[in-house]
């Protein structure tokens, strides 16, 4: 039998709820951030930056589209993967597929939506 010194039985118990109390069953929830679909979004300034940090690795012009800057609006308008509606529209069904459905925030692909809602415009 395993024995214990006092002192090291209180701190193994206190040890234990202290683990006990961060594991609890609350949950604490990320509200991810407001998109608007009203904001004017932009090629440039929103939806560039997003193909930049999370597609272009993959899409960087050996795998269609080609979604480096400079080349992205051409590659989507030209291959058409943009088009109304857009919910319909290659490029947010293929966001929001099963196999690059992790590559993106839920908030990107609905800035990426709102674009192509928009008109899609080379901004």
């Amino acid at each position: 039998m395993l024995r214990l010194r006092k002192g090291t039985a209180r701190t193994l118990i206190s040890v234990f709820f202290a683990i006990a109390l961060l594991a609890s069953c609350e949950k604490y929830t990320f509200r991810p951030p407001e998109v608007d679909p009203e904001y004017p979004w932009s090629l440039r300034d929103d939806i560039q930056p997003l193909f930049t940090a999370s597609c272009a690795t993959c899409h960087g012009g050996s795998l269609a589209p080609d979604l480096r800057a400079g080349n992205a609006y051409n590659s989507l308008t030209r291959g058409g993967y943009v088009s109304l509606p857009a919910d319909n529209s290659r490029l947010y069904k293929k966001m929001i597929a099963p196999d690059h459905t992790a590559r993106s925030t839920e908030a990107e692909k609905l800035k990426v939506l709102y674009w192509i809602t928009q008109g899609a415009k080379n901004n």
